[in-house]
């Protein structure tokens, strides 16, 4: 048989495996391919990234210049040109002459506005700073950790529009979260309003003022805030350093007041006033707005150092104590007859104050208002107290509304501080009359009333002379019990002589007027109540604790203060952090 060709089936047949087969091996490959690692591409030119220092000397380099525009001043700037010609300082050069030198750190140190100039893809650098207008940060006040926000009056007079609100905050919150105390220099508005905000967002905006909420935390935990006026304090501004603790005002550039002389003409038409006249230290250091005047800023500054010396960090801490070269024990022979005989007559009770503390540690708050009372802080043993004595050279030691105003901040002032309280007592009573009833002498002195209830820090009292009437009632029986001590020289009762006699025996002398004898009768009625007045009886009937010699007043008092920081303040400051005593200042 003759061989034949293959049949059609079987050409078939082949064509469809040989594609089979070339399939499969083009699906091999293409697995191969992603699988299989693939040769370097050559690199056709450099990436943009790659043409920055490895370093980053160029970021460093842009906050270097930042920094370097805004630590030094624009002399030609006419906001500059117009706070040398003010007489002030600039802003860093306040902060330099405040703190510790070479303490100061700075928080935002670059914050403000920047005009940047592109130099390359990925370069470029400050063409333009403006810095904001508040500086903040951390130093040192005689070795003392603080918080220190400044205003640069500069920079569009401190308002918002030159400003950074968050920045602001952040100090404020950060005071909480580490309890130091915050130093404010205030010279502006803070960042208060300026119509000019409305102009550059597009819109008008709801005022807000947020940062309130983290000061008066700060105020009630007893962190300290401390305050200066040195420039014109203005809305915002004013608020801030109106809230603080403790404040205080420079006589020759400080001013206060809600809005300027050219906003109150407008509403008010009170035209020609200047910032002296409208809110001038005469103003504000005198009705209690702001608590103490200093001639200058540099003695603002020894103020504020002054002031924080006897303040803890917060109210978790107890006050600082300092060594004390004064003997505790030191004699006065001269407080035996600095009260005089005559109960009419009066006496400089400063003299009392400075013999019995700590040889110059007196420090006086309030010294311009509220003249009826006298506070301050000091030192017994080292140990710092507040100091609250009545003045019988104003007023005959008649407590007003001012006064009552005046102790009441005081007090609260030391309770959120763990600070205890010594008191000279000499008070008639509340002040009387139509000036009285006016300024609402009886509203204020309830409130103080309250304020002596309402507080828990340890009182010793030195009753000097007299206690008379609701006002010394209040001062004297705040505390259960009551610890106290009396010089030979105490009066007391529920009124003076002086009128009390003429009210009690109201009948009596009308009839003896009568008979031509009321002198006679009103001075045997006096000298009965002398009599019966003399302090020994009280003590007989331990009406009184103890009556001492007045050159013993100091010897006493430190031992007093040295009991309550050894014993007491280790419980109260347990109480106070398991939160059984929550004192309040605002």
């Amino acid at each position: 048989m003759s061989d034949k060709g293959d049949s059609p089936a079987s050409t078939k047949k082949g064509e469809t495996d040989n594609a089979t087969s070339q399939t499969a091996t083009e699906r091999l490959n293409q697995v191969s391919s992603h699988i299989a690692p693939k040769p370097p591409k050559k690199k056709s030119a450099k990436s943009a990234a790659s043409h920055l220092p490895a370093d980053y000397s160029d970021v460093r380099s842009q906050i270097d210049a930042l920094r370097g525009i805004a630590a030094k001043p624009d002399s030609s700037h006419r906001g500059y040109v117009r706070q040398k010609q003010a007489g002030k300082l600039w802003v860093r050069e306040r902060i330099e002459q405040l703190l510790d030198r070479g303490s100061f750190r700075e928080i935002g140190s670059v914050s403000g506005t920047v005009k940047w100039k592109q130099t390359g893809p990925m370069r470029e650098t400050p063409a333009g700073f403006v810095p904001s207008n508040n500086v903040q940060g951390m130093g040192k006040l005689r070795g003392r950790r603080v918080l220190l926000t400044a205003d640069d009056f500069s920079i569009r007079g401190g308002h918002a529009d030159g400003s950074t609100a968050e920045k602001t905050i952040y100090l404020e919150k950060l005071a909480i979260a580490l309890k130091l105390p915050v130093v404010k220099l205030v010279d502006g508005s803070s960042g208060g309003g300026s119509v000019t905000t409305i102009r550059k967002a597009g819109w008008s905006y709801l005022p807000h003022v947020s940062m309130y909420k983290q000061v008066s935390q700060q105020l009630n935990m007893g962190i300290p805030n401390l305050g200066a006026v040195v420039g014109p304090a203005i809305g915002l501004g004013a608020a801030r350093v109106v809230s603080c603790h403790f404040s205080v005002m420079a006589a020759d550039i400080g001013s206060l007041f809600n809005a300027g002389p050219a906003v109150v003409e407008g509403a008010t038409f009170e035209e020609g006033l200047d910032f002296q006249d409208l809110g001038g230290p005469m103003v504000h250091c005198t009705n209690g707005t702001i608590d103490n005047l200093a001639a200058n800023e540099a003695g603002c500054y020894e103020q504020l150092r002054s002031v924080l010396g006897y303040l803890p960090n917060s109210g978790s801490d107890a006050p600082p104590v300092l060594p004390c070269s004064d003997p505790e024990s030191r004699e006065d022979e001269g407080l035996r007859s600095v009260i005089p005989r005559r109960q009419a007559r009066m006496y400089n009770p400063w003299t009392i104050i400075t013999s019995v503390v700590d040889r110059g540690s007196w420090f006086e708050i309030g010294p311009l208002w509220g003249r009826t009372a006298i506070g301050g802080l000091a030192r017994l043993g080292g140990r710092p107290v507040g100091v609250i004595s009545l003045n019988c050279e104003v007023n005959g030691g008649a407590l007003d509304a001012a006064g009552s105003q005046k102790l009441a901040r005081l007090l609260k002032l030391c309770d959120v501080m763990n600070i205890p309280v010594l008191q000279f007592i000499d008070v008639p009573g509340y002040a009387i009359g139509t000036v009285a009833e006016r300024t609402a002498t009886m509203r204020w002195g309830v409130e103080l009333a309250k304020t002596y209830y309402s507080t828990s820090m340890p009182i010793f009292n030195v009753i000097t002379r007299r206690v008379f009437g609701v006002a010394g009632g209040i001062m004297i029986g705040s505390r259960d019990p009551v610890m106290q001590v009396a010089w030979p020289s105490g009066q007391w009762g529920s009124l003076p002589l002086d009128g009390g006699i003429e009210v009690g025996h109201r009948h009596e002398l009308r009839e003896a007027e009568k008979a031509g004898r009321k002198a006679e009768r009103y001075q045997e009625l006096e000298e009965e109540y002398l009599r019966l007045m003399n302090p020994v009886r009280t003590a007989n009937a331990f009406g009184v604790e103890e009556i001492i010699d007045p050159k013993d007043t100091r010897a006493v008092c430190c031992a007093w203060a040295r009991h309550m920081y050894e014993g007491a303040m280790r419980e109260r400051l347990a109480d106070r952090a398991a939160g059984r005593i929550q004192p309040v200042f605002s």
